[in-house]
């Protein structure tokens, strides 16, 4: 299913599967199911979440709307992931265990969006509804996407970088992925902003460091070794851009030399953006993810309708607004 940008409220998935032991390599289990088959056992509902990993605090945000969302509505979930966001073979095991526990619905968020095809149409052959969240697998059995929309996320970084730099000189990234969906449109919306915009600026490099921040401090280190003009970096997850922070301060350069945006928050983010490293980055509704997603899967899981995209937003923030109520409500550490 290709998804149409429909803004809107929020749908979302119930969830509530059996963790086998062997797929536990990182994941974390909400509340665990009762049933031999993976059913509660009372005649609660049943969904299981597959998220693209653990190591960052956005996950762990993710969690927790997903897990208030099923408090509300009386339904048992239970959410795992790999524990790096580059281990798609055990987060694939984790789909498969799920499936085969033949859950009232599945909510899966694609680390590969070609690798899961074959097991979700296993999903789709036993008549179970599937939902995805962040990023979705290709394909035609997934009724509905909450996620941020990345391509407007990484534009409205490229205008906040563009602005800071004084719109010219030359400026580089730091990616996560080149193949899940959020790493290519953080990019993409970035990129195409910058030219369509800004001529005077030009993105000298893009690298990957698999939101790794050792890889991505690596990276950084050698993007400003190799262009000593450089002005700016733009790291297009927590991992990516905690990578660029570390470098700069492991080279010893001056505060805003460099000037750092990056995507989502924690504590580490935000330390950085009060003690001036980085200028500010984007912020998802991480929570708003995970709750809607979660009323997304009880919706189709009950037959009801569900709406093929549903965008949670994405928000600037740095020293000027991080106290601010709208943006301190999307911000997690």
């Amino acid at each position: 299913m290709k998804f149409g940008k429909k803004t809107a409220f929020a749908a979302l998935v119930a969830a509530s599967a059996l963790v086998f032991a062997g797929c536990a390599g990182g994941g974390d289990v909400i509340e665990e199911g009762g049933g031999a088959d993976g059913s509660s056992g009372d005649g609660e509902m049943y969904i299981a979440l597959v998220s693209k990993g653990f190591q960052h605090q956005f996950w762990q945000a993710v969690k927790q709307g997903a897990q208030e969302k099923a408090d509300e509505l009386g339904v048992k979930i239970t959410f795992e992931g790999p524990a790096a966001e580059t281990e798609i073979a055990q987060q694939l095991e984790m789909l498969t265990s799920a499936i085969d526990k033949n859950p009232d619905a599945i909510a899966y968020a694609a680390l590969d969006p070609e690798a899961c095809v074959a097991p979700l149409e296993q999903a789709k052959s036993k008549d179970i509804p599937v939902v995805y969240f962040d990023a979705p697998c290709n394909g035609d059995v997934g009724l509905s996407l909450a996620a941020t929309d990345s391509k407007v996320a990484g534009a409205l970084a490229a205008e906040h970088m563009a602005e800071l730099i004084g719109g010219e000189g030359e400026v580089a990234i730091v990616g996560h992925s080149q193949i899940n969906s959020t790493g290519v449109e953080r990019r993409d919306g970035f990129v195409e902003k910058i030219e369509a915009d800004f001529p005077d600026i030009e993105i000298v490099d893009i690298q990957y460091g698999d939101g790794d921040h050792l890889k991505s401090a690596d990276i950084a280190k050698t993007l400003v070794a190799a262009h000593p003009d450089l002005k700016g970096i733009y790291g297009t997850n927590e991992g990516s851009a905690i990578g660029v922070v570390n470098a700069v301060n492991e080279l010893g350069l001056e505060k805003g030399k460099i000037t750092i945006v990056g995507f989502d928050s924690g504590a580490a983010q935000i330390n950085a953006i009060k003690d001036g490293t980085m200028a500010g980055a984007i912020t998802q509704d991480p929570i708003g993810i995970g709750a809607q997603v979660v009323q997304a899967a009880y919706d189709a899981a009950n037959g009801d309708t569900v709406d093929e995209f549903y965008d949670t937003g994405s928000y600037w923030y740095d020293s000027t607004n991080l106290e601010d109520e709208k943006i301190a409500a999307v911000l997690y550490e």
